[in-house]
């Protein structure tokens, strides 16, 4: 039994498939549920589609009781729902760090950080039920402080410092359960060609869901409170 937030296209489109296809029963998040309906239709597979905001807590919480009366916990969840500044910004202008605004960084900070937040407390019973559980935070090389390749072009000042900040909580909630078999960690996925950064990217949807499916799937005595790219552990 998985969730995935921001199921209904690009990264999260492309974990639904590949974890339905390792026989998952797979709850697809979206904000539009017509979207995520949609979504789910061309899926081969137990999905479900449901309407979920990570930055709506009334409906993180909603979400978190309808699991618990359906199926009474989870295997996986995905936190894959993110932002970036072009999603305030026009998309053929990303601002400098001086022209980002304590707004810019708190909207971004409010999917990326705070969502993540939300979704983890709210999951956290469901998750503790199964028998091997799992969380996954699509993070991003670009918060990292210790990869050169964060540093290339210019990064967002808000979307870069929202993932080191995820990372840090990753790290956080994975030492707190280090001696259970939750396992959790970043994944990084990579340049991906998505409407997230206007279909700029290198590498398909498809290619950045086989590191986050690995680390969904990973044995008991698997990694936690580490940050990959595809199978190699990036330094943040």
């Amino acid at each position: 039994m998985a969730l995935v937030t921001g199921g209904n296209k690009g990264i999260g489109y492309a974990v639904v498939k590949a974890l339905a296809a390792e026989g998952l029963t797979v709850y697809l998040g979206a904000r539009d549920l017509d979207q995520g309906r949609a979504a789910a239709a061309t899926v081969l597979g137990d999905i479900r589609p449901l309407r979920l905001d990570v930055t709506n807590e009334s409906e993180v919480d909603a979400v978190a009781r309808l699991l618990e009366d359906e199926v009474g916990h989870l295997s996986v969840l995905v936190n894959n729902a993110g932002a970036n500044t072009l999603t305030f910004h026009p998309m053929d202008h990303l601002p400098v760090p001086t022209e980002e605004t304590a707004d810019d960084i708190r909207n971004v900070y409010e999917v990326n950080v705070f969502g993540v937040v939300r979704m983890t407390r709210a999951f956290l019973p469901l998750l503790m039920r199964a028998e091997s559980p799992r969380i996954v935070n699509v993070t991003s090389k670009r918060g990292s402080i210790g990869e050169e390749g964060a540093w290339v072009g210019q990064p967002s000042m808000a979307y870069s410092s929202s993932k080191t900040a995820l990372n840090a909580i990753t790290v956080h909630y994975a030492r707190e359960f280090a001696d259970t078999k939750l396992r959790i960690n970043g994944a990084a996925p990579g340049h991906v060609a998505t409407d997230f950064n206007g279909f700029r990217g290198t590498r398909t949807p498809e290619e950045a869901a086989r590191g986050i499916v690995r680390l969904a799937t990973i044995p008991d005595d698997g990694p936690t409170g580490l940050v990959f790219e595809d199978d190699v552990r990036l330094a943040w």
